[in-house]
């Protein structure tokens, strides 16, 4: 099923025109590894790719225009405006909705909490969470591999979810940056769905 009103090659030529190299490469790596874990847990492969390729639709707009388009149009909760690197998010879902057509809740959704994560995500807002901080193109290898270990195992989702709060809340501390108390909330959700 087709999940966007444009073809894959309009979109690619669309991100390739609005993201860095990188950002495009990482793209590119993210809606691979989405379809991958979609395939490994039974979910939807189009839906996933389709949520993959758009996450970081929006990664390189600027801070002010991020601003105005959440401002203008979008329900933004104040702790989520804490940290810039996280504005694309809902952004992107919000392009991937104006720009490409794209009305499945679900990918929307996986959108939109794909830096931040929620209480109680679906499974497919896992993978592409997951997908995003695992995908082989830009990201670290070692740490991919950590996760997919974790993939492998009974509660396998949660187990790897966990790890990535873990390494987030770990790198915002030596960073000295604020943390989001979703991120906390989630953390310890996280930790009672893995130690039952």
């Amino acid at each position: 099923m087709n999940y966007t009103k444009v073809n894959e090659e309009e979109i690619k030529q669309w991100l390739k025109d609005n993201l860095n190299e990188e950002r495009y490469i990482h793209s590119l790596g993210t809606a691979e590894c989405a379809r991958e874990l979609a395939d490994k847990f039974d979910l939807d492969k189009d839906k996933a790719y389709t949520a993959g390729l758009l996450h970081d639709c929006a990664k390189c707009f600027s801070n002010e225009k991020l601003l105005k388009i959440i401002q203008t149009n979008l329900n933004v909760e104040e702790a989520e405006m804490l940290n810039y690197k996280t504005l694309h998010a809902p952004v992107s879902a919000y392009y991937a909705k104006e720009k490409f057509g794209v009305y499945d809740k679900e990918i929307l959704s996986a959108i939109r909490w794909h830096t931040l994560g929620q209480i109680d995500m679906s499974d497919f807002e896992k993978i592409i969470f997951l997908a995003d901080k695992i995908e082989p193109n830009t990201r670290d290898k070692e740490y991919a591999a950590v996760i997919r270990s974790y993939l492998e195992e009974e509660n396998g989702l949660n187990k790897a979810l966990l790890k990535c709060y873990k390494e987030t809340i770990k790198s915002l501390v030596k960073r000295d940056l604020k943390i989001c108390l979703l991120t906390i909330e989630i953390y310890n959700k996280l930790e009672d769905l893995v130690n039952v």
